[in-house]
């Protein structure tokens, strides 16, 4: 459904992406993940036709995004990072708008109008001024002008940013509904959100991607010990003394809880060892609460970090606004 090849784009003297290559399938979403400045608005620009590449290929749903602009147009729906509204219109105005520009039949856009405005939840407030809509709702808007024209791929450049948690949710809820018939691409900075509602994920630093693959191979790639979370009710020091004893326990990292000042324990242990009762049984031993023991897998977040280790943002160009 999408196929991007060698794709590279220069701004002056400076890669803002380099050699880029990955694949979606259909009905997939996927993540598209790096820190800032690493390229990823950058490769969604030209996924979108909205920016032109250095060198290299891009094709979506067939077509080639430099020499069939306009049949790839037809077939995607992109929401940028900073929403495309006009404040002055009112939500249901703007969406006709948006539907006459995008080529819906006349006959069509009243019915698109409507069921792009329930599926993203703005009935609701479909006389109301865009400028008057809070901050959820205007991504929501965003979301339905992309949707509209039922396009076979769909572009989300941080569509949750700035939203508060039942905002959020909101939209993680209807990107998971967008999936199936339509691929998605989604690019964010927020971690848990990629494994919420993402089947594969792809990494780029620098310019440059770095892995690609769905979240619970990443981890497994990085796994390389048994890990046990513990809550304990002791002196901090002495706990991790005690823990660290015990036979097949190579590291006791402290995680403090900010709510209530209680210590989590991140115990890692030999990859063949389960070493569950023998934990408990020490904290018993010495008369110490059990609030808490699981296993504990590996996050999302450490891979991220394990494969970008520091954030290098290009220099951003002159009249250039947002990500290189």
């Amino acid at each position: 459904m999408i196929e991007v090849e060698n794709l590279t784009r220069f701004y002056g003297p400076t890669a803002a992406i380099q050699d880029v290559s990955f694949r979606v399938d259909q009905g997939q979403i996927v993540g598209f993940l790096g820190p800032n400045g690493a390229g990823k608005t950058t490769t969604l620009r030209i996924l979108s036709g909205y920016l032109p590449a250095t060198s290299g290929t891009a094709r979506v749903a067939g077509f080639d995004v430099f020499k069939e602009s306009l049949a790839v147009r037809r077939r995607l729906g992109y929401l940028p990072e900073n929403v495309p509204l006009y404040p002055e219109m009112r939500v249901r105005t703007y969406l006709d708008f948006v539907a006459e520009v995008k080529g819906v039949p006349r006959q069509e856009r009243q019915r698109r109008v409507a069921a792009a405005m329930e599926r993203c939840r703005v009935d609701d407030v479909a006389n109301h001024l865009i400028g008057s809509l809070s901050r959820g709702y205007r991504q929501r808007v965003g979301i339905a002008q992309a949707i509209l024209h039922d396009p076979e791929v769909i572009l989300l450049d941080e569509p949750t940013v700035g939203l508060d948690p039942k905002q959020i949710i909101e939209i993680r809820q209807l990107i998971t509904e967008l999936a199936g018939q339509r691929t998605v691409i989604l690019s964010t900075h927020i971690l848990p959100e990629v494994e919420m509602v993402c089947q594969r994920v792809i990494i780029i630093n620098q310019g440059k991607i770095v892995a690609v693959d769905t979240p619970e191979n990443l981890k497994a790639k990085i796994r390389t010990s048994a890990r046990v979370l513990l809550q304990v009710d002791g002196p901090a020091v002495a706990v991790r003394d005690h823990l660290e004893r015990v036979p097949g326990v190579l590291r006791v990292e402290e995680r403090p809880e900010r709510a209530d000042g209680r210590i989590r324990y991140l115990v890692e242990c030999a990859p063949d060892r389960d070493l569950r009762r023998d934990l408990a049984a020490v904290v018993v031993r010495q008369g110490w609460g059990l609030s808490e023991l699981r296993p504990a897998d590996v996050m999302l977040e450490e891979v991220f970090i394990r494969l970008v280790t520091e954030e290098s943002p290009h220099e951003q160009p002159a009249g250039q606004e947002g990500e290189p």
